[in-house]
């Protein structure tokens, strides 16, 4: 009845390792990928600044309006 594949082992052997690698390996990345991460990291500075409060809209005004730091 049940299946008893993992979740891991959905996806074909190739996906996988290639997922693994990028996650090992940050430099595998995609250039608009390691653009994220960082910006990432800069979202969550703004939002632990401001009490874990500010919410998506304010936070991309904030991008918007050039206060976070580009990479």
């Amino acid at each position: 009845m049940g299946s008893s594949r993992s979740a891991r082992s959905c996806r074909s052997p190739s996906t996988y390792h290639a997922h693994v690698a990028k996650r090992r390996d940050p430099a595998k990345l995609s250039a608009p990928a390691r653009q994220d991460a960082c910006l990432k990291i800069e979202v969550w500075r703004v939002f632990d600044q401001n009490f874990s409060v500010y919410g998506v809209r304010k936070v991309w005004r904030i991008k918007k309006a050039g206060s976070l730091k580009r990479v």
